[in-house]
Order: structure tokens, then C-alpha cells, then sequence
């Protein structure tokens, strides 16, 4: 049985290594709208925040995020680029779950009136967004698993 934050992580839906597997590299790099993004772009952006939150990486936060670098500059170029950025995006959940191995790891204020507990719920919130759009691109293409 899965423990709470486990729950919370990693989700009621999909499991995030298949909802991420299974793509080939047309289709995470296709945006199918000007509105939206690509399958690779949501979760470069994912991934990306779940690092700054995760590892409280104020540099990293200061020269991506706050610079405006929400979105990555370019596609990958090959498959690789995809399969490790799902790697670190997996890797970053279960460096999420390390964080709730206690209650003092878990309380600890990581802001000013903000503890770790709040930026994981909130992470995963982020996550649960970021992947059901994923998700709805992967259907919109035909390219969901039945």
C-alpha cells in the first residue's frame, strides 16, 4: 500500500513512467495549436520546477525562472534528450519522496511561513497539471494507449 505522500507524488492516474513512455520523438516535439505547448515542453517545465523545488535550487530558480526561461529554447534533437529528461523528472519525484521521511525533514520552514509539506503539495498539484495536459496531447494525437 502506498503511503500518503506516495499518493500524493505519484498519483491517482497514470503511472508517470507510462504516461511517459511509448512516444516517439515526432510526437513530443508536436505542438498541435499556437495556444499550446509540446509533449516535451510540459515536461521540461515540470521537471524544471520540481528541481527548484525539490532541491531548494535558489540559482537555478534565479537564472531560469525568474529570468523568464519557463519553456526550453529548442525540441530535442533525438529521443535521447526525451528519455533523460523523463529520467530526471522521475528521479526528482522520488528525491520529492526523500523529503518526507520525517516529520522534521517534512516541517522544516524551507520560507518564511512556508514548510516543506506546503511546496510538496503544491509541487504535486503543479505535477498533476502539467502531466494531465500531457496526457490530453498524447489522446489529442492519438497516441494514448487504450
Amino acid at each position: 500500500m502506498k503511503s500518503r505522500w506516495e499518493h500524493v507524488l505519484y498519483g491517482e492516474f497514470a503511472d508517470r513512467r507510462t504516461l511517459l513512455s511509448g512516444l516517439t520523438l515526432e510526437q513530443v516535439t508536436a505542438i498541435p495549436s499556437a495556444q499550446s505547448h509540446s509533449i516535451y515542453d510540459e515536461l521540461w517545465h515540470a521537471a524544471l520546477w520540481q528541481t527548484i523545488m525539490v532541491d531548494r535550487d535558489e540559482e537555478l530558480y534565479e537564472r531560469t525562472w525568474q529570468a523568464g526561461s519557463r519553456y526550453p529554447e529548442r525540441p530535442p534533437t533525438d529521443l535521447t534528450e526525451w528519455t533523460a529528461l523523463v529520467e530526471d523528472f522521475l528521479a526528482g519525484l522520488d528525491r520529492a519522496l526523500a523529503w518526507t521521511t520525517s516529520p522534521e525533514k517534512l516541517n522544516a520552514e524551507v520560507n518564511p511561513g512556508e514548510t516543506m509539506a506546503d511546496i510538496l503539495y503544491g509541487l504535486a498539484v503543479h505535477n498533476a497539471y502539467h502531466l494531465g495536459k500531457i496526457v490530453a496531447l498524447r489522446q489529442a494525437m492519438n497516441a494514448w494507449p487504450q
